[in-house]
């Protein structure tokens, strides 16, 4: 039996080693009427029973919309899934950000997060961030902390705050068309031992998410190797570098034949051949780049 591709997030203090699969599942426009919830919440567990364990979710998220959501698809089976949710910067004090997880933790229906981020850089002092996370962490009510949106002069303030030395993870931006972070982010976190999250690794939908799909090449290179275009993205973004892998893709699926294609990608290796294609087709950058967000 195959062993799907898996990211280490590192032992803390506190917490051993833990292996996730590479793909994992996001819910951002969930709990918003786009789609009906109950395609929603079993979208969700199909994903668990295919092997997507860890659910990212936000409070930002369909104002806590999302979190019920996943709430609602944990029932009965937290332990299946390795559970994310993120706090708003403005949420993010020495007492607001431990009324905000709780908060989270209510409409999620459990006691604990495995992981609690910062959704991105704020105005509220680091310092009083890891004061709240480690109250969490000591209360039981989260097991890891992270952050997202953070670039490297970010990452190295936060290393320079006490406590700072025990983030889990950085979630961004990254698909084959937004590869900035390749150029100095990434390296920054390999030297660190600290893995990333990608958000979005098919696009946000839109005029962008189109052009790769519909790219003739992605188009080509996926059809030869009998792979949806989805599903060869998906693998380029989880891709091994130098030997590793450091990257937990999380996206977002509503219907059954896109969750197959997200848990089928865990299953693809790509050759040289369509690397190289890609690459051509999409280059890395040559330079630093303001870190892209959406």
């Amino acid at each position: 039996m195959t062993i799907p591709p898996r990211v280490t997030l590192a032992a803390t203090g506190h917490e051993p080693a833990i292996e996730l699969p590479a793909i994992g599942q996001g819910t951002w426009f969930m709990g918003e009427g786009l789609a009906p919830r109950g395609d929603e919440v079993r979208a969700l567990q199909q994903g668990l029973e295919r092997g997507l364990r860890l659910i990212d979710t936000a409070e930002m998220y369909g104002d806590g919309g999302a979190e019920e959501v996943v709430g609602e698809a944990l029932a009965g089976r937290r332990e299946d899934a390795f559970l994310v949710s993120k706090a708003y910067p403005w949420n993010a004090g020495r007492d607001t950000a431990i009324a905000a997880c709780e908060a989270s933790l209510r409409r999620l229906g459990t006691d604990h997060l495995d992981l609690y981020l910062l959704h991105w850089p704020g105005g509220i002092p680091l310092d009083e961030t890891l004061e709240a996370f480690e109250r969490l962490r000591a209360a039981g009510k989260i097991r890891r902390f992270g952050v997202s949106n953070f670039d490297v002069d970010d990452m190295d303030a936060l290393r320079a705050t006490p406590g700072g030395n025990d983030c889990a993870v950085n979630q961004v931006l990254y698909h084959l068309g937004s590869r900035g972070i390749e150029h100095a982010l990434r390296p920054w976190q390999r030297d660190h031992g600290m893995p990333l999250m990608g958000y979005c690794p098919l696009a946000q939908a839109g005029r962008l998410r189109r052009r790769l799909l519909d790219h003739p090449e992605v188009q080509a290179v996926a059809a030869e190797r009998d792979l949806t275009p989805a599903q060869l993205l998906l693998a380029w973004a989880v891709r091994p570098l130098d030997g590793a892998r450091d990257l937990i893709a999380i996206p977002k699926a509503v219907q059954p034949d896109h969750v197959r294609d997200n848990a089928d990608a865990l299953d693809v290796t790509l050759d040289d051949d369509a690397l190289a294609r890609l690459e051509a087709a999409f280059p890395a950058p040559t330079r630093k780049a303001p870190l892209d967000i959406v």
